[in-house]
């Protein structure tokens, strides 16, 4: 995250919060299954599992399904290349009409698939040499750097290194905050803000690369 520019670690903390909104409405659209927290998925995968409770298949689905879009965001990067991001973010964007458009068509739990499969693809934007460089839906890393860079600081080194793991776990609860108050209003029809953040982000991906080639 020190690494990145300016541009890029904006770009990283837009994606989490559009990753912390769709979280939280898909969250609340299937009744407490996450679509881009894997790891609370597979808590409730194993409670399932151990009392046979067909919570575990909705868990599963969507576990293989984030998978499956990591697998899926990746390919196309390797396919796009140079045009990856831009490829990367038109398809999280594609993904989420595909998931409120099976909503409209009322197929249930079904509809948060298409939820975890833009997620997985979303973690896939900065992905490097076959390794994800930065998780964009899931903070315990980050604030585990957050707390290794405080560390730093208050030991006489680098005093603001912190701040990018702060900004980047900032976006993903503003963006749970902002999901939580649109699902209250819009129900899963909030996602169309979601849409709309994605479609914006990915026009000025294009824009802003066309500008760094000219």
């Amino acid at each position: 995250m020190n690494r990145l520019d300016l541009r890029s670690r904006t770009l990283a903390a837009c994606l989490s919060a559009v990753a912390g909104f769709v979280d939280v409405v898909g969250f609340l659209m299937t009744g407490g299954f996450f679509v881009s927290f894997m790891s609370g998925n597979s808590t409730r995968l194993g409670i399932g599992l151990a009392g046979g409770a067909s919570v575990a298949a909705v868990a599963g689905g969507l576990i293989l399904s984030f998978v499956a879009g990591v697998v899926l965001g990746a390919s196309l990067g390797r396919i796009a290349r140079a045009q990856k991001e831009t490829a990367i973010l038109a398809l999280v964007t594609v993904l989420l009409v595909l998931a409120i458009l099976a909503h409209w068509m009322n197929l249930g739990v079904l509809a948060a698939m298409p939820l975890a499969l833009a997620m997985g693809a979303q973690n896939a934007v900065f992905a490097e040499n076959g390794e994800v460089s930065i998780g964009l839906t899931y903070m315990t890393g980050a604030l585990v750097k957050l707390g290794k860079r405080l560390t730093v600081a208050l030991w006489g080194g680098d005093k603001l290194g912190w701040l990018p793991y702060l900004l980047l776990w900032s976006g993903l609860l503003a963006g749970a905050i902002l999901g939580a108050l649109s699902f209250a209003h819009f129900g899963p029809n909030a996602l169309a803000f979601a849409i709309a953040a994605m479609m914006l982000l990915t026009g000025l991906s294009v824009a802003t690369r066309r500008n760094l080639q000219s």
